[in-house]
């Protein structure tokens, strides 16, 4: 067992692009990544097989308030912990839960013990307190847990923006105090993680910043972006959080985004991502490719057998034509699902490596910069 470990070892002469070596319990990763969203112990329409072999996904993330509301924390206790019950042997990380109760905006009531709110399953009762999701983290077994926080809506006036944060700060210091008095279940060492709120302000962000830096955690993470507001607002932002957060840390920037939101946020100095778009938009037909944007539910696609993309490495993405996909999407096959979500989680995959090879080369902003036009581009 060894706490979490993150070594940087380029950093893009030119700007502020990392790539670096986080290494966990579960094995080591190679940062700049991209963290597949596996919200209930799997990712949409994809075995873990499949993850393994055609996606090649270092971590993946799940939830702690689906995994509390089903299968609960009994079970995944006796299973003993997320990993043994998917049979995943590689990292895990965990969210506290604190955006899905964001989003549950009118059955939730926050006060200042904590959250109740109802299931969206059966609506029945509940209550996380920053000491209740510290032990259903624990349960779960991730290796990289999240600190409980307010996730304010992205139109926050500074005042309720502030007194949010506050909030946010007094549960870290409850999460903390909880996690350093609970053991690592599993025989492997679980990382907390803060969460730096303030809303779209400077001023909160960096008194954020330095508060949760205080903890001297392994790790940081930058929350409350991606919920609303304009992309320069999430970059700015974003990159003024990380000339706050310490250089020898990972940064872990929640739940973005695009290709090129990703490429941006690199070049600020983010390290880690995830986000729900590259398996969401797959099985509603949008593509991500390395030459852009693909509707593959248009006609124009009807007739076209070549691959699916053949730039980016991947066997399945070069092993199925267009045409192919969009009849099986058309058609509202589970096979469609599959492959729209396995290539699109390849080419983010891709896109990580080719980032970390730039970076690595020198040569990272200038080439950021035509990808980004490239990726933006609606074939």
């Amino acid at each position: 067992m060894a706490v979490l470990q993150f070594q940087v070892e380029r950093i893009d002469p030119s700007g502020k692009a990392r790539a670096g070596t986080l290494t966990t319990d579960h094995g080591q990763i190679a940062t700049p990544v991209f963290m597949p969203v596996g919200t209930a112990g799997t990712v949409k329409a994809l075995t873990q097989q499949q993850l393994l072999s055609d996606v090649n996904a270092p971590i993946i993330l799940g939830n702690t308030y689906h995994l509390y509301l089903r299968p609960g924390t009994a079970v995944l206790q006796q299973a003993g912990g997320l990993h043994r019950f998917m049979g995943w042997n590689r990292s895990l990380l965990t969210d506290s839960g604190g955006y899905q109760v964001f989003s549950l905006s009118g059955t939730r009531k926050i006060n200042e013990e904590g959250v109740t709110f109802r299931s969206h399953i059966d609506g029945s009762a509940h209550l996380f307190t920053p000491e209740s999701v510290m032990d259903i983290q624990r349960t779960i077994g991730a290796d990289i847990v999240m600190a409980f926080d307010e996730c304010p809506p992205a139109d926050s006036d500074h005042t309720y923006a502030k007194r949010s944060m506050e909030l946010t700060h007094r549960w870290l210091d409850r999460c903390v105090k909880r996690f350093t008095a609970t053991p690592d279940p599993y025989g492997y060492t679980q990382n907390l993680f803060p969460i730096v709120q303030g809303g779209v302000y400077r001023d909160l962000r960096k008194i954020s910043c330095e508060y949760v830096c205080g903890k001297e955690t392994r790790g940081y993470a930058i929350g409350g972006l991606s919920v609303g507001e304009p992309e320069a607002q999430l970059y700015e932002i974003c990159g003024w959080s990380c000339e706050h957060l310490p250089l020898d840390r990972p940064r872990y920037l929640m739940g973005v985004g695009t290709p090129w939101n990703l490429l941006e946020c690199i070049a600020l100095g983010v390290d880690m991502f995830d986000c729900v778009m590259p398996t969401r938009n797959g099985r509603n037909a949008m593509l991500f490719t390395s030459e852009g944007v693909v509707n593959i539910d248009n006609k124009k696609w009807e007739y076209d057998f070549s691959p699916i993309d053949s730039g980016i490495g991947s066997v399945v993405s070069e092993s199925y034509s267009r045409a192919y996909l969009r009849h099986l999407i058309k058609a509202k096959e589970i096979l469609g699902y599959t492959i729209a979500s396995i290539h699109n989680l390849c080419f983010y995959q891709w896109l990580m490596r080719e980032a970390r090879m730039h970076i690595v080369k020198g040569d990272f902003a200038s080439w950021k910069t035509t990808m980004v036009a490239r990726l933006q581009q609606r074939c």
